[in-house]
């Protein structure tokens, strides 16, 4: 078997606690795409050749089974026929492989799942240990490996510190230093990019598009946890979105490309003649901002979004605004894109938006990971440096926008989605919502091999 040094190194320890029956619990963090998973599959091919004649069961855990568990299923199905297999192993029951007397048992972490009774006699693998639930695990998991004394593996890359990876990081490391023992394993990508110069461009190409300091990158590729309940932007983040452009009232040139997010207001908080302050009701907000696209022979790199305008309504019914919204999307900006929240009381609004301009308007509904998404588009756009707001001007949706920004919050959650928010008692997150939705706008201009008229 052919494997990097750093993965040969972690088989190396997890073979001599198994041989030496130690029952050791390693964790294994390696950055995304650095061979986690096929180091996982030539164990499982090793260890089912080696016990193929004594048998036992060796079990993998991943926290879903679709995709999760069926991709380990057929990597594992490849590389046996790789190593001259094919023919000789069998399948049991959907979620067993066989070779001889050993087994391969596959099964999925979700909390519905039922896995109680298995039993682990060679090895217990826990994959993306940190999207495993600690109690799940703790109660139904880890004793399958008890009777045995069975070796266990946890695979994944970092995320927060109260993920059930984490948990057992910090007690393998505590472990180290009382026995010496190593059994935690960090590679982060520059230790994956020394063996593999593809991966070195692509992940630095990451680094630029997303910044250093991205959540995904900071996790999956540099492997540092993430501390939750902190500020959304940090300062430097917000002042890196000051541009020194100016503000503009309408389009600039018809070769110009323009695109629109708007946030709805819900019709329950709309009372007439109230004035949008921080103590104040929801607004519906539109943001429009300019996307300028890289040259020609660098279309790899992702297009600069420079806001341009905000206009925002209170107290104003929807079927009210419809014409003023249509007059200012379509004969104003031409925008080309606009995304329109379309939940709850917005998808009226975002229907009748897109039987007035066609396909140029894209309903977005938010959920947990739609919004998650959205946070992830607009810190990748602000850190990249890529994201410009007009100069300020004074103007009460400049101050707004940057007063939603300083206050907001971010959630990072176990299944490695982000949540950001104003605290209601603080305010509004109207323009902020708006100004992620027209960064989302922006996502879907193509670059243009030639310069033509937008028509509207």
């Amino acid at each position: 078997m052919i494997l990097r040094p750093y993965q040969s190194e972690i088989a190396r320890a997890v073979l001599d606690s198994i041989e030496g029956r130690l029952g050791l619990t390693f964790s294994v963090e390696i950055a995304r795409q650095g061979g986690k998973n096929e180091l996982s599959a030539h164990l499982e091919v090793l260890l089912l050749t080696m016990f193929m004649a004594k048998g036992g069961n060796s079990i993998k855990c991943s926290p879903t089974f679709k995709p999760q568990t069926m991709i380990s299923m057929m990597r594992l199905k490849q590389r046996l026929d790789d190593f001259g297999f094919n023919g000789i192993w069998s399948t049991e029951m959907g979620y067993v492989i066989r070779l001889g007397a050993a087994r391969q048992i596959f099964l999925s972490a979700e909390e519905s799942s039922s896995v109680v009774g298995h039993t682990a006699d060679i090895l217990l693998e826990i994959d993306e240990s940190q999207d495993v639930n600690k109690d799940k695990y703790t109660k139904e998991f880890r004793p399958m490996a008890s009777s045995t004394n069975a070796t266990t593996i946890h695979y994944g890359t970092t995320w927060d510190d109260a993920t059930l990876l984490e948990a057992i990081k910090q007690s393998n490391l505590v472990q180290e230093k009382q026995d010496g023992i190593r059994r935690h394993f960090r590679f982060d990508w520059q230790a994956v990019a020394q063996y593999n110069p593809a991966y070195l461009a692509f992940v630095e190409a990451e680094k630029d598009r997303l910044g250093e300091d991205h959540p995904l990158f900071r996790s999956q590729y540099a492997l540092l946890p993430i501390r939750s309940g902190g500020g959304f932007l940090s300062r430097s983040q917000i002042a890196n979105m000051q541009g020194n452009h100016c503000r503009l009232h309408g389009r600039q040139a018809r070769s110009s490309i323009y695109v629109a997010g708007i946030d709805i207001a819900g019709e329950s908080e709309v009372t007439e003649d109230l004035e949008l302050t921080v103590g104040g009701r929801d607004a519906t907000v539109i943001t429009i901002a300019e996307v300028i696209l890289p040259q020609a022979d660098n279309l790899m790199v992702e297009p600069d979004i420079r806001v341009v305008e905000h206009y925002s309504w209170v107290g104003k019914k929807h079927a009210g605004l419809y014409s003023q919204i249509v007059e200012i999307l379509k004969h104003t900006w031409g925008c080309i894109h606009i995304i329109v929240d379309a939940t709850g009381i917005g998808e009226p609004v975002a229907s009748f938006l897109r039987h007035a301009l066609g396909n140029r308007v894209h309903a977005f509904k938010f959920t947990q990971l739609s919004k998650s998404k959205l946070g992830f588009g607009l810190l990748a756009a602000v850190n990249s440096g890529r994201l410009k707001v007009y100069g300020a001007d004074g103007s009460q949706g400049y101050r707004e926008l940057f007063f939603e920004l300083e206050r907001a919050r971010s959630v990072y959650r176990p299944n490695q989605t982000i949540n950001f928010f104003v605290d209601p008692s603080e305010g509004h997150d109207d323009y902020m919502i708006s100004l992620a939705l027209c960064v989302e706008a922006a996502s879907l201009c193509a670059p243009r091999k030639a310069t033509g008229i937008v028509r509207e």
